[in-house]
């Protein structure tokens, strides 16, 4: 990667990660479209990686309103997503995937703006998991369903259990690309490099996570995920 594609991904991945950290979501959706237009290979593992100590911050910093029984079920389903995750990138070129990741971007935000609103059960849960598996192990997008179900949820709950499920996730879908030999040196050190700007939008974060209006927030970033979406596609096609 050169040196001013890092420093874009760089500030990208600083503003996803206060973006995230302040609202519960979004960072997958900020950085994966840059990513795939800066440099595809690194998806998903690298956006994979760096979520791990993002979430595991937001998950500690309101551990007392993590939805255990909904951590649960979305596990579940997103253990088995995995595997039609791991099917896509198996099948899918890195220009099919710029597509597959610019559209389901769109779609996602889209969806999510026009949801009516509703109190989530074990179907719920279960669907969510399982979407979430397919999209997060193929491009490291994985918090549309997550959000689509826990969003008319208090705000720290929503935070703090789409946290959780993200870490079980991250975890499932590494161990699995690790085994399926999708992880390299270069994901590697591109990640370490991007950990400072990280732990810069995830300290910023912690100032504003409890006054923030998070409507405001997930429109912000709904809205940047259409961009880069339509800029991402254009690009691919």
């Amino acid at each position: 990667m050169s040196t001013p594609d890092l420093i874009i991904v760089a500030l990208t991945v600083a503003f996803a990660a206060f973006v995230q950290g302040a609202s519960g979501l979004g960072f997958a959706l900020i950085v994966a479209p840059v990513l795939a237009m800066l440099q595809p290979d690194l998806l998903p593992v690298c956006v994979l990686f760096l979520m791990l100590p993002l979430n595991f911050y937001v998950a500690w910093r309101e551990r007392h309103a993590i939805n255990i029984r909904g951590v649960a079920w979305i596990s579940l389903g997103r253990f088995v997503g995995t595997f039609g995750g791991l099917a896509v990138l198996v099948v899918l070129s890195a220009k099919a995937l710029s597509i597959f990741v610019g559209a389901s971007t769109i779609a996602a935000a889209v969806v999510t703006w026009f949801i009516p609103a509703f109190t989530p059960g074990v179907i719920a849960f279960l669907l969510a998991g399982l979407i979430t598996g397919v999209t997060e192990t193929a491009t490291g997008i994985g918090g549309p369903p997550l959000a689509l179900t826990l969003q008319h949820r208090p705000v720290a709950e929503m935070r703090s259990t789409i946290a959780v499920c993200f870490l079980v996730g991250e975890l499932i879908s590494l161990v699995f690309l690790f085994f399926m030999d999708k992880i390299h040196a270069s994901h590697i050190q591109i990640t370490l490099l991007l950990l400072p700007p990280l732990a810069v939008g995830m300290f910023a974060s912690r100032f504003v996570h409890s006054r923030i209006n998070a409507r405001f927030m997930r429109w912000l970033v709904q809205g940047f995920a259409i961009v880069s979406g339509v800029v991402l596609l254009a690009k691919a096609l």
